[in-house]
């Protein structure tokens, strides 16, 4: 090699500008789609997988329900297969605010159960309020009981676990408190009344409603990441290849037009029609842009990922961590009264039967096989719509094939540790 000569380059070596570590933790760094692609096969092989085993089991499991009943993916059924894991993902959510810390919230479901009680005792006659001040108080107290679980951690450094399950046995009790004392409970069941409130997830926007709603998400998202992609080049910082951000704008459009489509099909088996996006819908995905947003574009949701990844060390880089671990249960305790309001839609009334044992099993199961990690610092808001998705679709599914809920609850715990040991293994290879 004469000298002055450059040494040959290795067919699949990174170029020079651009080091594997930092394509593979950052999308940034990545100047093309190649490299872009390159680097997401880089954290692949490196543990960090993401969703991906997730999807794969989900079309799994679809092509399984599918072919063994051909009326799983028509329309009627994919709605009410949405109806039915709305409440499920909205759980999700409140859990991965917890479950990023690398803590975990047992209290949720019956946090849940207590909203939703008082925001039907607000709702039903004598007291006759609006809509919008009875689901106001409801979730109003359901992250007060947030706030004063994350205080008695914060403050006397008692473990969340411990906190949260007793959370759980006394919500379980002012839950039955509440209908014992409401003379109007019939059998302890107080029925929801509220035309908004009973037509969360069973009314529907209209068809052409449903068009416009979904362009204006698209325009709106396209915008902020064209917007921010311009920003980011004109500042002289790193940004994403511009192709990719058309990709995910392309990708969300599909998947709203598929959607609204599935959603103004005739789902009605009488003589009327019945078609539209279900208000449930806009809940759920409201939700989600707007926690993604809080997590990825905040200093706030830098410091929890950080806070979960390594509490000392966020301490010791200026992180008020008692302060963020607070605000968390503050959310996680609102985000459950909003599943308690839509579960108790759902469910037609708020009961004092209200399952919150299972639901907060379902919220840690559905931010989990989701792929949320459990030991902390890794997860996003997504995971909780991906693992409330194949939760419903696994009972929606054995139900059609007519199965027992004991399988049911069987196949579940299969996925859920499937889920779990894919993320064990997962920190295990990335660590070595």
């Amino acid at each position: 090699m004469a000298m002055g000569e450059a040494p040959p380059q290795a067919v699949d070596e990174v170029p020079a500008h651009v080091d594997e570590a930092s394509l593979a933790s950052n999308e940034y760094v990545a100047d093309t789609l190649g490299e872009w692609a390159r680097g997401q096969w880089l954290k692949i092989k490196s543990g960090d997988s993401g969703a991906l085993p997730v999807l794969v089991g989900f079309i799994v499991i679809i092509v399984i329900f599918q072919s063994q009943n051909s009326k799983f993916l028509s329309s009627v059924n994919l709605v009410n297969l949405i109806q039915q894991a709305g409440f499920l993902v909205i759980f999700g959510l409140a859990e991965i605010f917890i479950l990023l810390l690398g803590e975990i919230d047992l209290s949720i479901g019956y946090n849940a159960g207590v909203g939703a009680a008082i925001t039907a005792e607000l709702a039903a006659p004598p007291h006759n309020q609006s809509w919008l001040v009875a689901g106001l108080a409801g979730v109003g107290v359901c992250a007060f009981f947030g706030l004063v679980q994350g205080l008695i951690v914060t403050r006397l450094g008692l473990p969340a676990f411990i906190v949260t399950l007793a959370g759980y046995l006394g919500l379980q009790g002012v839950s039955l408190f509440l209908y014992n004392a409401d003379k109007h409970a019939v059998g302890g069941t107080i029925s929801i009344t509220n035309g908004v409130l009973n037509g969360i997830v069973y009314n529907s926007l209209s068809p052409a409603a449903g068009w416009i709603v979904m362009l204006a998400v698209v325009v709106l998202f396209g915008a902020v990441n064209i917007v921010g992609y311009r920003r980011r080049v004109a500042n002289g910082l790193a940004a994403p290849p511009f192709a990719l951000v058309l990709i995910k704008v392309g990708a969300l459009a599909v998947a709203g037009i598929v959607l609204v489509l599935i959603c103004n099909q005739n789902r009605s088996l009488g003589l009327t029609s019945l078609r539209g996006v279900p208000y449930v819908v806009v809940v759920v995905l409201a939700l989600v842009a707007i926690y993604t947003f809080v997590m990825d574009r905040t200093r706030f949701g830098r410091y929890v990922y950080a806070i979960g990844g390594s509490a000392e060390a966020a301490r010791r880089a200026g992180v008020k961590v008692n302060t963020i671990r607070l605000i968390c249960f503050v959310l996680a305790g609102f985000t459950a009264g909003i599943a308690g309001i839509v579960a108790a839609s759902f469910l037609g009334s708020a009961s004092s039967n209200f399952a919150g044992g299972t639901y907060v099993l379902y919220a840690v199961a559905a931010a989990v096989i989701g792929g949320t990690s459990l030991f902390g610092g890794r997860g996003r808001m997504v995971h909780a719509l991906i693992g409330g998705f194949i939760i419903a679709s696994i009972a929606n599914g054995m139900f059609l094939l007519g199965l027992s809920s004991a399988a049911q609850e069987m196949v579940n715990a299969i996925v859920l540790l499937a889920a779990v040991s894919i993320d064990a293994l997962a920190r295990r290879r990335a660590l070595r």
